[in-house]
């Protein structure tokens, strides 16, 4: 990453005067906060959604149990013969109507009737019965909170006033700004229109699940409700689906009323932390750069032995970092080694080219006395 040109401002500066600079400050900062967000109420949604899936599975998978219907019909009108007929023949012997004891065959006038039926009347169905019913009333009622809150207000406004002056040696500096920021909108919440989709997206899934076999036939016979607590059988217990079905039904009771959070913050006041201190840098960063306007101006000496201050502890620290066992008289040797060098090089420089100035001088004279 290219260096900074705002470093080499502060390096090149005069470190008695950032000090008298900033020794003399004397600012004030006032901010002004005015916040205030709605929160809308919308985890349920994600919750219905996750749950839709295993409910769906019951549907599908529901429990059911064989109901067995027995009745005494004329031994014409009887579909089938069981053990079971059999059984109670022999018990009531008064349906028998004739024996023929040739053959030994026994014709009865009535005899037992019993008809098989599926039946999904269970508890467990029931209770998922009763849970979509609960989602749909849910669903209502947050629709309603939603919709009151359409509405709500966003408001993200915030202000600084800053005031500073200080002097440096005969300068007197002053500096006064005042930013004032203000957020249109909130992206962090989701924008109505993807709420109601959702919503539009979970009632035409809970329609799927009304229009199943299993819910038609409890809605048809007018199911009572399961009322909680709910009852911990076994397949409640321990079925994946149900055990995600009771988790939804516990969250539907505890989070029927409205979850919407207001949050407001006002507050106008004097700053002396560490925002005033920043300030106080940007304000020495502002004169410095104002002052940058005056570099053609000759430097003081004080500045300029400033620089060649920093200049040789520069020098000092690269040479100790390429080699850190020299002494002192090892660096003062070396120093003045290369001091003479230089130094000879540099007169050697000026000679020649006095001499090469000196003979054009010659040249040019010869020239005019001709």
């Amino acid at each position: 990453m290219e260096e900074l040109k705002i470093v080499n401002l502060y390096e090149k500066t005069n470190e008695k005067n950032v000090k008298k600079f900033t020794d003399n400050v004397d600012s004030s900062m006032r901010v002004a906060i005015d916040y205030e967000k709605t929160l809308k109420d919308t985890e349920w949604i994600e919750k219905i959604e996750e749950t839709i899936p295993y409910i769906d599975n019951i549907f599908r998978s529901p429990n059911r149990f064989i109901i067995n219907e027995e009745e005494i019909v004329k031994i014409e009108l009887a579909r089938k013969i069981t053990v079971d007929s059999i059984k109670h023949l022999s018990k009531h012997t008064n349906l028998i109507q004739d024996i023929n004891k040739k053959t030994g065959d026994v014709r009865p006038s009535k005899i037992l009737n019993i008809n098989k039926e599926e039946s999904y009347d269970t508890y467990e169905n029931k209770l998922i019965y009763t849970l979509v019913q609960n989602i749909k009333i849910f669903i209502n009622q947050k629709k309603k909170v939603l919709e009151e809150n359409q509405n709500a207000n966003f408001k993200d406004e915030k202000y600084v006033e800053y005031k500073a002056k200080t002097n440096v040696n005969e300068e007197d500096i002053e500096m006064n700004f005042n930013i004032k920021t203000r957020l249109k909108s909130d992206e962090s919440q989701f924008s109505e229109e993807g709420i109601e989709a959702r919503i539009d997206r979970l009632e035409q899934k809970i329609r799927d699940l009304t229009s199943t076999e299993v819910y038609k036939i409890l809605e048809k016979k007018h199911v009572a409700l399961i009322r909680p607590p709910i009852k911990k059988t076994n397949v409640v217990l321990k079925n994946v689906n149900f055990q995600y079905a009771v988790k939804l039904w516990n969250y539907l009771q505890e989070n029927i009323d409205d979850n919407t959070q207001n949050i407001t913050d006002k507050k106008d006041y004097m700053e002396d932390g560490d925002l005033k201190k920043l300030a106080d840098e940007t304000f020495l960063l502002d004169y410095l750069l104002v002052n940058t306007l005056s570099k053609d101006k000759e430097e003081s000496e004080e500045e300029a032995n400033s620089i060649k201050s920093n200049l040789v502890d520069k020098m000092l620290e690269k040479i100790m970092d390429l080699d850190n066992t020299l002494t002192e008289d090892e660096l003062k040797e070396m120093i003045g080694n290369k001091f003479a060098v230089i130094k000879y090089k540099k007169m050697a420089t000026m000679q020649e080219i006095q001499k090469i100035f000196s003979n054009h001088i010659d040249k040019y004279l010869e020239k005019i006395g001709s």
